[in-house]
C-alpha cells in the first residue's frame, strides 16, 4: 500500500497561511497570556490565551485539515484530549471501550471517571456480537482505538459506526497509531477523532500534546467549552513545534511504514520469535480489514520472544540502535515492554486474557536505515 501523494502537499500547507503583517512563512510564536482591549469586551478576537492564541488557532486549523474535519482542538496531552471528550457525558452514561487499549486510557476511565457514575465496559471490539451484548439504552459512546495498543488488533470502524447510530451513541476513534496519513476515521462514520500528538504528529519525542477533530458543530462547541473551562491547553511554543512537525508528517510516515514492514517480515521468519503482530502482514488475523480502511500500516510492530523473562531482558540489553523507552512515533526507534511499562496499570487478569505477558515487546520503528535496524535486532536475538 502507498501513501496518497496529495498528502505530501496537504501536510505542508494544512490550515496555515503566511502571517499577514510581515509575510512570515512560519506562524509566529505569540508568547503572551493576555491581549489589550479597545474597550471592555471589545478586542481583536483574543482576550486571554487559555481561551485562544493565534499560534494555537493555526495549529487547530491544521489539525482539522489533517483529518478532513470541520473543527480541530488542541490539548496539552492526549489524555487531556480524552478527558475533554469524556466530560461531555452525563452521570449514569455508559461507554464501551476496546479491551486492548492504551494503559493510560484504561487507567483514566477505571480510576478517575468511573467514580463519577460513568460505567466503562472493556470488550473485544473485533467481535461485534460481544459489543452488542454489553450495549443498552445507557450506552452513549463507543471508544475505538485501531490499531490497538499493544497487540495491533484492527477494529472495523464502519461496523462500529453503524452500531453507534443504532444505539444513538457517539463513535470516538483514537487514531494515534495510524496518524491521519494512513487512516481517516471520519470517512467511515466516526463522530470524533482524537490523537496523542506526542506521537506521530509531533514525531520528534520533544512534545506532549493532544488533538480532537470533528465535523459536528454541536460536539465541537461542547468539547471546546471543556477546553476553555478546564484549561488543559498547549502553550504557544508547543503549538509552534507541532506546526513545524506536521509539515514532514507524510514523509516520515512513509519511512516508518517501509521500515516496519521490513522488520515485521524479518521477525516473522526468525526462529527465536514466537509470534508477530503487524497489520501489514498477510498472516495478521485482521489484515483484510486493515487493507480496507487503512492507506498504510504505520510503524508499530509487536512480537513475542521465545524463552524466559530473563531472555527478554538480555535481548533488550543487547540492543544498540533501539532504545528501551515508553512512547512511540518519534524518528528514533524505541522498544517497550508493555507488561512492565505502558500497560502495567491494566488489571492483571485482563493483561493475561489479552496476552500482554512477560515475552511481549512493542517496537516503535523509526526512520533510520532498515538494514541497520534489522542488523541490531538480529545481533540481539542471536547474542
Amino acid at each position: 500500500m502507498a501513501i496518497n501523494h496529495s498528502d505530501f502537499t496537504k501536510v505542508v500547507h494544512a490550515g496555515v497561511e503566511p502571517e499577514p503583517r510581515t509575510g512570515a512563512i512560519m506562524t509566529p510564536i505569540f508568547q503572551t497570556s493576555t491581549y489589550v482591549q479597545q474597550a471592555p469586551g471589545e478586542h481583536t478576537g483574543w482576550d486571554y490565551s487559555r481561551a485562544g492564541n493565534p499560534t494555537r488557532d493555526a495549529l487547530e486549523a491544521s489539525f482539522a485539515a489533517l483529518e478532513g474535519a470541520k473543527h480541530g482542538l488542541a490539548f496539552s496531552s492526549g489524555l487531556a484530549a480524552e478527558q475533554a471528550i469524556i466530560q461531555i457525558l452525563d452521570p449514569g452514561d455508559e461507554v464501551i471501550v476496546c479491551d486492548d487499549v492504551y494503559g493510560g486510557t484504561g487507567r483514566l476511565f477505571r480510576t478517575l471517571y468511573a467514580k463519577y457514575n460513568l460505567k466503562f465496559h472493556f470488550v473485544d471490539m473485533t467481535d461485534i456480537d460481544a459489543v452488542k451484548k454489553v450495549s443498552n439504552s445507557k450506552t452513549k459512546m463507543l471508544w475505538v482505538e485501531t490499531p490497538t495498543n499493544p497487540l495491533l488488533k484492527v477494529i472495523d470502524i464502519r461496523k462500529m459506526s453503524h452500531l453507534a447510530k443504532e444505539l444513538g451513541a457517539l463513535l470516538v476513534v483514537d487514531n494515534t497509531f495510524s496518524s491521519p496519513i494512513f487512516q481517516s476515521p471520519l470517512e467511515f462514520g466516526a463522530d470524533i477523532v482524537m490523537h496523542s500528538t506526542t506521537k506521530y504528529i509531533g514525531g520528534h519525542s520533544d512534545i506532549i500534546g493532544g488533538a480532537v477533530m470533528t465535523s459536528d458543530d454541536e460536539l465541537h462547541e461542547k468539547i471546546k467549552y471543556v477546553q476553555f473551562a478546564a484549561g488543559a491547553v498547549p502553550g504557544p511554543f508547543e503549538a509552534f513545534l507541532l506546526l513545524r512537525s506536521i509539515k514532514t508528517l507524510a514523509v516520515r510516515m512513509e519511512q516508518h511504514q517501509k521500515n516496519a514492514m521490513a522488520i515485521a517480515k524479518f521477525l516473522e521468519g526468525h526462529s527465536k520469535v514466537e509470534s508477530v503482530f503487524y497489520p501489514g502482514l498477510e498472516s495478521h488475523s485482521h489484515h483484510e480489514i486493515a487493507r480496507e480502511q487503512m492507506k498504510g500500516f504505520s510503524g508499530m510492530v509487536s512480537f513475542n520472544l521465545k524463552g524466559t523473562y530473563d531472555d527478554v531482558v538480555s535481548f533488550l540489553q543487547r540492543l544498540n540502535v533501539f532504545e528501551l523507552a515508553e512512547s512511540l512515533g518519534g524518528v528514533e526507534s524505541l522498544v517497550n515492554h508493555p507488561e512492565k511499562m505502558t500497560h502495567a496499570s491494566v488489571p492483571e487478569p485482563l493483561r493475561k486474557e489479552l496476552g500482554i505477558g512477560p515475552n511481549l515487546l512493542r517496537l516503535s520503528v523509526g526512520i533510520e536505515s532498515a538494514d541497520d535496524l534489522i542488523a541490531d535486532l538480529d545481533q540481539a536475538l542471536n547474542g
